[in-house]
């Protein structure tokens, strides 16, 4: 299959059911509601919403079938970066390509605009089932599976744990535990929406949840490498900011060659984890190789 493809596919009907999903800019409050598109819109790879996509194919379900949980998740991850790039967090100037949102709308609009985008995506999650597609318990798991990962014991969590280690010598689990949750909890919470709403047995969610696990912490290490031999141009976000702060990361326990074959190690148990599945998971497949040759 063509990866390139397959992703600029997912992006656009991603982009064409949040912009359907979202307040219009000129509604009032019409700053407001422009601090929410200039960040959603702001040229994202859109990873979790297609990794639901491509789980819910995987099963032999309707990819468009979880585009209202999809484009929820991508308001859930675009509130988490509005509020991780501010001030009183990791202060960034750059994100998606363009300056953060702080720094165009102002902080104050900025947390309103994150705050927004986490209430409208519960209104879609909300809603799951009601038009028929899928049977209202399945939404009501959906929407419990992806508020757990989102809160105090996954993203949310995570990132407390990341910013009361900064500069501070800590070990494996503790690193693991940071990337897993501020990181992975929201990938794995996309795969198995995905799953679940593509009618997947519990064998299968199972076996998707040790995939999104192993892809979504290999996601971070190559981000950890990223920010030490990336491209700014490219990434779209500041470059060598991790190591400024201090951040727990990878390459910073372990050496950048450590951290690259950590990496491998991890795809290849996303790899193996769909062993059981037929070519209808072949995008996960490549997704997971993608997630970790982009750091060499």
């Amino acid at each position: 299959m063509d990866l390139d493809a397959y992703l600029k596919d997912c992006r656009a009907r991603v982009d064409k059911a949040l912009d359907s999903y979202l307040p219009a800019e000129e509604m009032l409050p019409a700053k407001l509601h422009k601090a929410m598109r200039y960040s959603i819109f702001a040229a994202g790879k859109r990873i979790r919403p297609i990794l639901m996509m491509a789980a819910c194919e995987a099963v032999g379900g309707a990819p468009d079938a979880v585009m209202p949980a999809a484009c929820a998740m991508e308001m859930i991850h675009t509130y988490s970066l509005i509020h991780d790039d501010l001030p009183a967090m990791d202060d960034d100037d750059f994100r998606r390509g363009r300056p953060t949102c702080h720094k165009v709308f102002g902080e104050a609009l900025a947390i309103l605009a994150g705050d927004a985008l986490l209430t409208e995506a519960f209104i879609l999650l909300s809603r799951m089932g009601e038009d028929g597609r899928i049977a209202l318990d399945t939404g009501r798991r959906v929407n419990s599976l992806i508020a757990r990962c989102a809160g105090s014991m996954g993203m949310v969590g995570g990132q407390v744990v990341d910013m009361e280690s900064e500069g501070k010598e800590i070990d494996l689990a503790t690193l693991e535990y940071i990337h897993t949750r501020k990181t992975g909890a929201l990938i794995l919470a996309s795969v198995q929406s995905g799953a679940l709403v593509g009618g997947a047995s519990e064998l299968q969610v199972e076996a998707l949840g040790r995939y999104a696990k192993a892809a979504g912490l290999a996601f971070q290490v190559a981000d950890d490498i990223l920010d030490i031999v990336g491209d700014q141009a490219l990434l779209g976000k500041d470059v060598g900011s991790d190591q400024q702060r201090g951040k727990a990361t990878y390459p910073a326990l372990l050496g950048l060659e450590a951290a690259r074959t950590r990496a491998r190690e991890l795809r290849d148990l996303a790899l193996e984890s769909l062993s059981g599945f037929d070519e209808k998971a072949e995008p996960l497949r490549r997704i997971a190789h993608y997630i970790v040759d982009r750091s060499f």
